[in-house]
């Protein structure tokens, strides 16, 4: 985590310096799992270990620049530790992308979106279960990763909004599991500011 910081901070002080000129700004919560192709289809360099299930908690903001197009970024993460089989240790996914967005406005209460960027997935892997004071107990892996995602925003009251949603992934070297693709499904609960 100590080395994304940096990049963390980066792409904020980006994003602060775009929603100063933002008309609509937007920022949500949610939850959702992971899909992606079983552990039979594994084939070639892939691993027979499928990154599916568990709940994965997620943050996004986005800020439209012109009417209906802006830019968003987002960060998800396996809430618990799942079980990587072929080491025998636990591990913990997180995925984080940067996007363009296209946000048109379809009725008072419906918005739909489209998003697509790129990001990386960031692997831990626990090595031990404890190792003491001042010490790192997982080995970290990290993969670029293209990202599409959907979603449709209904607006409840005012700005407040939820937002089933979709993402489709796409891993470059992906080798810990069975397929370089997987999916993220979920809803979001956000809130608008401006531009509505």
């Amino acid at each position: 985590m100590k080395k994304l910081i940096v990049p963390i901070v980066v792409c904020v002080s980006l994003l602060l310096s775009v929603a100063a000129h933002a008309q609509q700004m937007d920022a949500a919560v949610g939850f959702g799992t992971l899909g992606s192709p079983s552990a039979a289809s594994a084939s070639g360099s892939y691993t027979p270990q499928a990154i599916r299930g568990g709940l994965y908690p997620n943050f996004s903001a986005d800020f439209l620049i012109k009417r209906t197009f802006g830019v968003s970024g987002e960060l998800a993460w396996r809430g618990s530790q799942g079980f990587y089989q072929p080491a025998a240790v636990n591990f913990r996914p997180m995925v984080w992308d940067f996007n363009g967005i296209w946000l048109p406005t379809v009725s008072k209460r419906f918005a739909p979106e489209v998003s697509a960027g790129i990001g990386a997935e960031t692997l831990h892997f626990y090595v031990a279960p404890s190792c003491g004071t001042n010490c790192q107990n997982y080995v970290s892996t990290n993969h670029f990763l293209g990202h599409v995602g959907a979603g449709v925003r209904y607006y409840v009251k005012g700005g407040f909004f939820v937002r089933p949603e979709a993402h489709f992934y796409a891993v470059r070297n992906n080798v810990e599991f069975s397929s370089p693709y997987f999916a993220r499904y979920g809803v979001s609960v956000g809130y608008t500011l401006g531009g509505r």
